[in-house]
């Protein structure tokens, strides 16, 4: 503990029941591991398939909210535009969304009959209850995950060393590759973790728009749901298993940002 820090004891009391709330429902699924059969359990087809399948989707819905969300989190930081409180509100809105009413929003823009469906469908792409519907669930709930770091970033970094390329003549595409993009690199990563983080554990919007379908669209976290009803230890390996990927995820992360700060 830092010798000049003067934290009152009740903080502290509060604290650490804080922290037991959150520590000891790992501890209570530790316990209920059948370890002799860890193994097989996580062996099993089904869970084997869930996972590679949440790894892909969870990776390509990662790439799409960094081509999609550092433009928009650009705009956000360096744009000044009527309505500009109101858009930042939207794109934000699935932070705060039930992640089912995000996949009944999806569902009917991009569904069989949804807004789109119709043009969709007459190009010969359906989207609804495939893998491509499960990429753009993950998409639409981790996306604000790193709209928010990246903004964020842009703000505190502010624009002077921007200024100072263009001053110098360096295009603007110039200077978003060359200047922007590394002073912002630390918030840049993490927010991209955070953003895999959140897809791979996305359920709500994903059943919802998607369905679960094994091998096309049922992810871990949707194998786990149907599991626990029907295999209970299979349930528990399952979420141990993701409880140790999101540990390994939220880590890097940080080990990262801390480089990234001493450099």
């Amino acid at each position: 503990m830092n010798p000049g820090a003067r934290v009152p004891a009740w903080l502290i009391a509060i604290g650490a029941l804080g922290i037991l709330f959150i520590v000891v429902p790992l501890g209570g699924m530790l316990a209920n591991v059948d370890w002799p059969h860890f193994g097989s359990l996580l062996a099993q087809p089904a869970s084997v398939s869930a996972l590679v399948l949440s790894l892909g989707t969870s990776s390509l819905a990662t790439l799409l909210c960094v081509l999609l969300g550092v433009p928009v989190a650009a705009l956000l930081a360096r744009l000044r535009f009527p309505g500009q409180r109101v858009l930042r509100a939207l794109v934000l809105l699935p932070l705060v969304l039930p992640p089912v009413v995000g996949g009944i929003a999806l569902l009917y823009t991009y569904g069989r009959r949804g807004l789109l469906g119709p043009a969709l469908g007459a190009a010969g792409i359906e989207l609804g209850f495939s893998t491509a519907a499960v990429v753009l669930a993950q998409t639409f709930v981790a996306i604000p995950f790193l709209i928010l770091s990246v903004e964020g970033a842009l703000r505190t970094a502010g624009s002077r060393y921007e200024a100072v390329a263009a001053t110098l003549g360096a295009r603007p595409s110039r200077v978003l590759l060359r200047v922007t993009l590394p002073v912002i690199a630390p918030a840049l990563v993490s927010g991209t973790i955070l953003s895999f983080a959140r897809a791979l554990g996305e359920f709500g919007a994903t059943i919802t728009f998607a369905g679960s379908l094994p091998g096309t669209t049922q992810t871990l976290p949707l194998a786990l749901y149907f599991q626990l009803q029907t295999d209970p230890a299979a349930a528990v390996a399952l979420s141990l298993l993701l409880v140790a990927v999101s540990v390994l995820i939220v880590g890097v992360a940080y080990l990262r940002r801390g480089r990234m700060r001493v450099l």
